[in-house]
């Protein structure tokens, strides 16, 4: 007859979770797994019910209890921390050997991979939690490779989706993105107000020094209308030297006002490349959104447009705001004002450069 010591002999190599019961219900023996999760304690003598909390069947008070569930799904966990769930199978023993407990770990097995540190070493070499481990393990790689791609492709249509509203020469936004803001603050009845800047004498920067000092200028009158508004505002380049401001939440005509009187007046400061001074201007017009959204994208920008008109007819280098009448001036009409110098475009070693607009 096969003795207890050999049965758990032999248990633990096809069963290495098993419990040994005797007859009072005390643990005799542990497989090897079971007691690498309990390493620190003595299993030995402890009753089966005070290391194990028994969650179904309900009625197990006993070992009695306990006998009854042959062949039945136990569900169990742990009384200490960590509270491991466990399911299990009982079978009594034949004679006076007691009985036999064999436990898995179930959907708890990716739980005590990670608390215990467990191998395939852990387990029965029969046993399919390895595989199922191993296609856990292949699924998470899969479902993080498909997370890292779809981030690399969110970023990239963020990229090209901010490459499309922005000119690549400033670093403003374009027409497109223009565009786009333009009608949502209109849906949404916010009061703005749009500002048409038009550089005065830039043809003769490129004319004179080339387009390579007209992009220097461009950049350099970016970066001061970025300075001469704040981050809820919005600066366009619409065109060569044609740009779009719209105001955030702003309509009053003294502040307005400042605005554009800072921007010409440092629109005006020369522009240095290569050892020259590139003197331009600007002239402005603004119109204001009416609350509502009585006024739609096209009007607003015909009607800041007709006020830069004025700005530029009156001389250059000034704003004015659209006012109800600007509609009859002809806008065709050539806007240099024949009593009015143009200011010198380009100054190197004295040599000077009149530009037109």
């Amino acid at each position: 007859m096969i003795c207890l010591n050999q049965l758990a002999d032999m248990a633990a190599k096809i069963a290495p979770m098993h419990v040994l019961l005797d007859l009072e219900g005390r643990i005799s023996r542990v497989g090897p797994t079971l007691q690498k999760l309990r390493a620190d304690q003595d299993w030995i003598g402890r009753p089966f019910l005070e290391v194990f909390d028994l969650l179904r069947p309900r009625y197990i008070q006993n070992l009695d209890d306990l006998l009854r569930t042959s062949g039945a799904k136990l569900h169990l966990k742990f009384r200490d921390d960590p509270q491991t769930g466990l399911k299990g199978v009982l079978a009594p023993l034949p004679g006076d050997l007691g009985a036999f407990v064999n436990l898995s770990f179930g959907i708890s097995v990716l739980d005590a991979v990670r608390d215990y540190d467990l191998t395939s070493a852990d387990f029965s070499a029969t046993d399919l939690t390895i595989e199922m481990l191993y296609l856990v393990e292949a699924k998470s790689a899969a479902m993080e490779a498909s997370r890292q791609l779809n981030l690399r492709l969110q970023g990239a249509k963020i990229a090209a989706e901010e490459q499309a509203y922005t000119d690549t020469l400033t670093g403003l936004k374009n027409r497109r993105a223009m565009d786009h803001i333009l009608e949502r603050m209109i849906s949404t009845g916010r009061n703005f107000s749009v500002m048409q800047v038009d550089l005065d004498f830039f043809k003769a920067v490129n004319d004179s020094l080339g387009h390579a000092a007209g992009d220097t200028v461009l950049q350099k009158v970016a970066s001061i209308m970025v300075e001469c508004t704040r981050s809820i505002d919005t600066v366009a380049r619409v065109g060569g030297d044609e740009f779009v401001l719209i105001i955030d939440n702003l309509v009053d005509r003294d502040k307005l006002g400042d605005i554009a009187k800072r921007l010409i007046g440092q629109l005006e400061e020369p522009i240095p490349y290569a050892g020259q001074l590139c003197r331009i201007s600007g002239s402005i017009g603004t119109a204001l959104s009416a609350t509502g959204g009585q006024k739609n994208a096209a009007q607003l920008l015909k009607e800041a447009d007709m006020a830069l008109y004025a700005a530029k007819r009156a001389g250059r280098a000034c704003h004015f705001f659209y006012e109800s009448g600007m509609e009859s001036v002809d806008l065709n009409e050539e806007a240099d004002d024949p009593s009015i110098a143009a200011p010198v475009a380009v100054e190197s070693n004295g040599s000077q450069t009149s530009g037109d607009a």
